[in-house]
């Protein structure tokens, strides 16, 4: 295959420019519009809350829940060490302390059990991630939150639409945020939203989003806030894309199985996991082999892009990078560098993943053995 596939594109069809020209072309192209409100309502009612908060992107929407919710310089947040590093920066951020936990290896997200060794009388909430579109174990960790009295953080920014029994992602904590980024199942571009059914975290979180202005006397501010308000045109895009978010969530699914009819009795690799109580949404194709490391998960993925597909790896261990303190996640530590992503995106052709796959089958006789 000569043309090159990437590992993402956004779908963006008639019906978006035809949405974002209205807005452009209505002269609300900031952070008032009808578009907001419309975006907001229709994401709350996908998710099933009472409540969805636009601001400006995936990682603000997670330091604005924090700071909404009180936490602070001196509170510890349990997240897990597998996760990208706006998990970890939106912690730092509100001045508390990221305190980094195992992760499990079937459903990469945080191990309820490393939570409950984690919690000091410091902890002030949990934020388990779903992490590529997949689902964690809410329900042991809501437990473990009722226990202590502690909230709740899904960081679902991977996972739109994604379900645990019949309860959709987002919904299932205190609060759940989203990214809109350009990768994600649904985009505005940049973008997020904060998901909660807790009026009073409504409230607060669209108070602080609006540099805390006060309701009721304009310009006139009592606290520090925050500029953190979506646009108008990034809405209408977002608006579009909930008319079509079923479509491009059964597609994701429709990859996956392409892929997984191909290499599901391939020695060594795995892909995405499944289990009988949650309902992924394959974000990302994840496939890890049992040799890999970082090198030859390297080559591996240079040797892919030879014959022009790109791949990307799993994200490193957060606990690794310089600005924290390294310690040792023995489920992190020994995943991370197995696995890769694939080309997952609305307009790949059963074709095209095709030719992936039989790219992979020729490929990987040269890396079943350690190296």
């Amino acid at each position: 295959m000569n043309s090159f596939i990437p590992i993402s594109i956004p779908s963006i069809t008639p019906l978006e420019h035809a949405f974002v020209n209205k807005a452009v072309t209505s002269g609300w192209v900031s952070s008032m519009g009808q578009y907001i409100d419309q975006f907001e309502t229709e994401f709350a009612t996908f998710c099933g809350v009472k409540h969805a908060i636009s601001v400006s992107n995936g990682t603000v929407a997670i330091h604005l829940a924090l700071a909404a919710m009180g936490i602070k310089e001196g509170d510890e947040v349990i997240i897990p060490d597998l996760t990208f590093i706006a998990t970890a920066s939106a912690v730092k951020l509100s001045g508390a302390k990221p305190v980094f936990v195992d992760i499990e290896d079937d459903t990469l997200g945080i191990c309820p059990s490393a939570i409950r060794k984690a919690i000091s009388p410091k902890t002030k909430a949990i934020m388990p991630v779903h992490l590529y579109g997949q689902p964690a174990n809410m329900n042991a960790i809501l437990d473990i939150a009722k226990e202590f009295n502690l909230k709740v953080i899904e960081d679902a920014a991977e996972a739109h639409g994604a379900l645990i029994g019949e309860k959709k992602v987002g919904s299932i904590g205190h609060a759940g945020t989203f990214s809109f980024y350009g990768n994600k199942i649904i985009t505005t571009g940049e973008g997020g939203m904060i998901t909660t059914n807790d009026d009073e975290l409504n409230e607060r979180c669209r108070i602080l989003r609006d540099h805390a202005m006060d309701k009721n006397k304009r310009y006139w501010h009592n606290e520090l806030g925050y500029n953190y308000r979506m646009t108008n045109m990034q809405a209408a895009l977002g608006c579009a894309q909930m008319q079509r978010i079923s479509e491009l969530i059964a597609k994701r699914k429709q990859i996956f199985d392409w892929y997984n009819t191909q290499l599901v009795n391939i020695d060594n690799i795995k892909l995405n996991q499944s289990n009988n109580w949650s309902t992924p949404v394959y974000w990302m194709i994840c496939l890890e082999h049992k040799y890999f490391n970082e090198e030859s998960r390297q080559r591996f993925m240079d040797l892919l892009k030879a014959n022009n597909i790109d791949s990307r790896p799993y994200f490193y261990p957060i606990s690794d990078m310089p600005m924290f303190k390294n310690i040792q996640t023995d489920v992190t530590h020994h995943i991370y560098s197995k696995g890769i992503n694939l080309p997952t995106f609305h307009d790949i052709t059963e074709e095209q993943v095709d030719y992936i796959c039989k790219t992979i089958v020729k490929l990987l006789p040269n890396f079943n053995k350690k190296f």
